[in-house]
């Protein structure tokens, strides 16, 4: 399915929390016929924990560590389709092998969409007792470049569907050359 001007079977979906990163990374994901793996999920499996304990326990830097030790191991694997954290994009380490080891799609939505959707998540360790629209555009005014930067596509999310964002992926890939 993917042509030659990609250099791995692998596909990265970074952006924003609540951007909906995971829940259109498994439906692209069975498109493309990658295996799918959720970066967060998987430091909780290999932590035994939820990320909202690591950061209670460990804060912020145990969390980013674990994070970047993870990144590691999933981006050297191959035909995955990975849905990172928020986050995963602050550490030059991860920026470089997401840049290095797969395709990067960059999900992008507006700070209302992102709020509508963050609202009544209380997993979100970094938005807990704040001011949720400021904090969003917080974080986004401090990764925006950084999403840029590592990225080979954007694709707004606006409100459409998973689905419908799914098939303008697919329709940005098959324009770029990405796959037949």
């Amino acid at each position: 399915m993917f042509t030659t001007k990609l250099n791995s079977n692998n596909v990265f979906v970074v952006g924003p929390m609540g951007v909906g990163k995971t829940t259109v990374g498994r439906i692209l994901s069975k498109e493309l016929g990658l295996k799918f793996i959720d970066v967060d999920e998987e430091i909780e499996r290999r932590a035994g924990a939820n990320i909202s304990w690591i950061f209670d326990v460990e804060g912020e830097d145990g969390f980013r560590d674990r994070e970047t030790q993870v990144l590691e191991d999933l981006t050297s694997m191959n035909n995955v389709l990975l849905s990172t954290g928020g986050g995963a994009v602050l550490r030059k380490e991860n920026r470089k092998w997401l840049e290095t080891r797969g395709l990067v799609i960059y999900l992008i939505a507006d700070t209302e969409i992102l709020v509508k959707r963050t609202k009544n998540d209380n997993k979100r360790p970094l938005l807990r007792g704040k001011n949720l629209k400021k904090m969003i555009e917080t974080i986004l005014r401090e990764r925006e470049y950084l999403y840029q930067q590592v990225s080979d596509i954007v694709v707004p999310v606006e409100e459409r569907s998973s689905k419908k964002t799914v098939s303008k992926i697919k329709d940005v890939l098959r324009r770029e050359g990405y796959i037949g």
